[in-house]
This record gives structure tokens, C-alpha cells and sequence, in this order.
């Protein structure tokens, strides 16, 4: 998500998804269906990125980084629902069998 020029990480499967961004007291919140999905610091330059690593569990390949603890206020989004959550065993039957 791009917002004044600078780029925050929203979790994967809601990318291209309507979300809305809220600025206040240096913080950016985005929502989607009126939840918040994701927080960071509002960054003061241009072309700078906030990345949560969380974001991105789940996608093929992503080897996370070693976390040690929250960064201080650091925003964790509730769980996603089990509608966008599904094995792949699902796909697999619905195709025809394994790849």
C-alpha cells in the first residue's frame, strides 16, 4: 500500500483487496471490512518502506527473519478468517490431483 509517496506491507491475501488508510498522531492504520489489518509508523521521507514480516507468512519461499520480540508499538492484526485460509490439498482435488 502506497501512501504520500511511501510504501507500508499489508498482509498478503489482501493485496488488491479495498482497504482504507487512516493517518493520526504519526501512525498508519489500514482496514479493510472495517478491521484493522495492519499498523506502522508514518515515515517522514519519500520512497521509504515499513515491511512487517508477518505479512508475508504463508507465501511460497518466505523464509522469515529472526524476531526476537515486537517492535515497540508495534500493531499485531487479529488473525485473518478461515474463509482465506485453505490447504492446498483443496486445489489439488478440485485440479485433478498433486503438481
Amino acid at each position: 500500500m502506497e501512501v504520500d509517496g511511501n510504501a507500508y506491507s499489508v498482509p498478503w491475501r489482501l493485496i488488491g483487496k479495498g482497504l482504507r488508510v487512516e493517518l493520526a498522531a504519526g501512525r498508519v492504520r489500514i482496514l479493510h471490512a472495517s478491521r484493522e489489518v495492519a499498523a506502522h509508523e508514518e515515515r517522514a521521507g519519500r520512497r521509504e518502506r515499513a515491511l512487517d514480516p508477518a505479512h508475508s507468512e504463508g507465501v511460497e519461499g518466505f523464509r522469515p527473519a529472526v524476531v526476537r520480540g515486537p517492535a515497540p508499538g508495534a500493531a499485531c492484526a487479529p488473525p485473518l478468517g478461515p474463509e482465506l485460509l485453505r490447504p492446498l490439498a483443496e486445489y489439488e482435488a478440485v485440479a485433478g490431483g498433486s503438481w
